[in-house]
């Protein structure tokens, strides 16, 4: 059996009193995107946030993670980037005041050679726009930004926050097949809430509730079930009739119940 690449156990986070993670656990596969779904407010960027070390320093945060044999809770953010875990925050956090090519730079990890030729063909716009500030480039350039600053280095596993959040549906379109090129090659864990990405990117899915796992298995099955996808996220999966009947779909793996739906 292939081992995970990310082991998250028991996960457990409070904030300012609140208890925002409890017990939470699951598995990211070695390949492939894993996609975290949940309503808002359930924990899905604070799970993130705690994997990568950058709960606010009022928080707690219990439990285990794992990447590989590693234990990553405990230890500084800036050594786990060095050690492979690339991380894309919801908001972006480019420096408004660097151009593009000075954000780029700033992600060089030391004693690495960056993919300059990597980012520049997955998003040629950021080449062209090197001398202009970053705070001056639209929502959709923002966010190539954040991407190619995290793929100028070598990556174990990529967590991506909301990438297609607030962009116009063509960048949406652009986002969401760099993401599928790059999920080639190294692991995603994806935060994402549109439904159309996840259809066409995620392999295994997480649905967190009330801060608790609600449910886990293949993405593909879970979208197919229309009651159950809309009393887990609040919506409808919207999958064509056609699709309900494609061969080699199989039924949800697992559904762990640890909080209401």
């Amino acid at each position: 059996m292939t081992e995970p690449v990310l082991s998250v156990e028991n996960l457990s986070v409070r904030i300012a009193g609140l208890h925002i993670l409890q017990g939470v656990s699951f598995e990211v596969a070695p390949t492939g995107v894993t996609v975290l779904l949940g309503r808002n407010g359930v924990g899905k960027t604070t799970t993130l946030r705690a994997i990568v070390g950058l709960t606010p320093r009022n928080g707690e945060v219990r439990g285990t993670v794992r990447m590989g044999a590693r234990s990553l809770l405990a230890r500084p953010t800036h050594r786990l980037v060095r050690d492979g875990l690339g991380y894309v925050p919801e908001d972006r956090c480019v420096f408004a005041a660097l151009t593009v090519a000075e954000n780029l730079r700033l992600a060089e990890r030391r004693g690495t050679t960056p993919a300059y030729d990597k980012v520049y063909a997955l998003f040629p716009e950021l080449d062209r726009r090197g001398r202009q500030r970053a705070g001056s480039l639209s929502g959709g350039q923002q966010q190539m930004l954040a991407i190619g600053r995290v793929l100028l280095n070598d990556n174990r596993l990529l967590l991506v926050d909301e990438p297609t959040k607030g962009l116009a549906p063509k960048v949406v379109t652009e986002v969401a097949e760099v993401l599928e090129r790059v999920a080639e090659s190294v692991p995603v864990l994806l935060v994402e809430q549109n439904l159309a990405v996840v259809r066409r990117l995620a392999k295994d899915a997480v649905v967190l509730s009330a801060g608790r796992v609600a449910w886990t298995g293949n993405a593909q099955d879970l979208l197919l079930e229309t009651a159950l996808t809309k009393s887990l996220l609040g919506v409808g999966s919207e999958v064509p009739v056609s699709a309900r009947s494609e061969p080699g779909l199989r039924a949800p793996q697992s559904r762990t119940k640890g909080g209401s739906a």
